[in-house]
């Protein structure tokens, strides 16, 4: 399984859904969702069915699932996932950011690891709060991706970390992606914001650690996971940071193989879930 934190591949838990999702989380949000038979029930940001798959595991009697993806291929894959273990599941191509479906049409709706990518925080969430009828519940969970610590054994590891801070960042800059990396600790108050009412906040530790040297499919995924990052990127200040990035990539590799058992590598963050109930006025 690869690691579900890793700044060498990300500077966001972009991976979690298929990394990090187990039971216990599984069964936290079939709790705080309330599912009761004939609720509808809709994921915003959906992936390939993931929770889809997960929460029908649970045998939740007579619920209607639904759930968006920005992205065509992943909402059909989400279909045939569903397909595959008998899941009646409504998907659909869709932004998060403009909802296509009318007011207060689910009984509860969640998102998970969506936020954090996107441009306009507040949009999504008061979509959230729009298609959720009064009294329903809300739930998201996002990282605080500004707060992910990383130890290495290795003088050179750090000087690599924050290499690869700076090149994520650059190329978010030149793409104009640039998003808010302290989201999850500020969904309380988002969600306050737009009539949904903060009921509970849990903490969901996520981190890895390497003891001994990775493996050398490790090694090839953080590589190739920056060169797809960069993605033919030509601006004279990314290529000066990414060829620095892979000389102290490659320095690193060599010295954690030379260390062999003895290295180490720690990383971690944190998951932010909050529940709401949405409020039973308008915006």
């Amino acid at each position: 399984m690869p690691a579900p934190v890793d700044s060498l591949t990300s500077p966001t838990l972009k991976h979690l859904r298929e990394r990090w999702w187990n039971d216990e989380f599984t069964h936290f949000l079939a709790e705080r969702l309330r599912p009761r038979p004939g609720n509808r029930i809709l994921d915003v940001g959906c992936g390939e069915g993931l929770a889809e798959v997960s929460l029908g595991r649970l045998q939740l009697s007579q619920i209607k699932l639904a759930g968006i993806d920005l992205f065509p291929h992943k909402v059909e894959q989400a279909r045939r996932e569903a397909a595959s273990h008998n899941l009646r599941v409504l998907l659909a191509a869709a932004d998060a950011v403009r909802l296509p479906f009318r007011d207060g049409c689910f009984d509860s709706t969640y998102c998970v690891a969506v936020l954090q990518h996107l441009a306009d925080v507040d949009a999504a969430v008061a979509e959230l709060a729009r298609v959720t009828r009064p009294h329903g519940r809300v739930v998201a969970v996002e990282p605080d991706n500004a707060a992910r610590y990383v130890y290495s054994s290795l003088p050179n590891g750090a000087a690599l970390f924050e290499a690869a801070e700076a090149l994520f960042a650059a190329v978010a800059d030149g793409r104009r992606e640039r998003s808010d990396a302290v989201v999850g600790p500020k969904l309380p108050e988002r969600f306050a914001r737009y009539s949904i009412e903060p009921v509970e906040v849990r903490v969901f530790p996520v981190s890895h650690a390497w003891l001994g040297s990775p493996p050398a499919a490790v090694w090839s995924e953080r590589r190739a996971a920056m060169a797809a990052a960069l993605g033919g990127v030509t601006d004279a200040v990314v290529s000066a940071l990414a060829e620095r990035y892979f000389a102290l990539f490659d320095a690193y590799q060599t010295d954690a193989d030379r260390a062999g058992d003895s290295f180490v590598e720690i990383q971690s963050t944190s998951l932010f879930a909050t529940v709401g109930q949405r409020l039973g006025r308008a915006n």
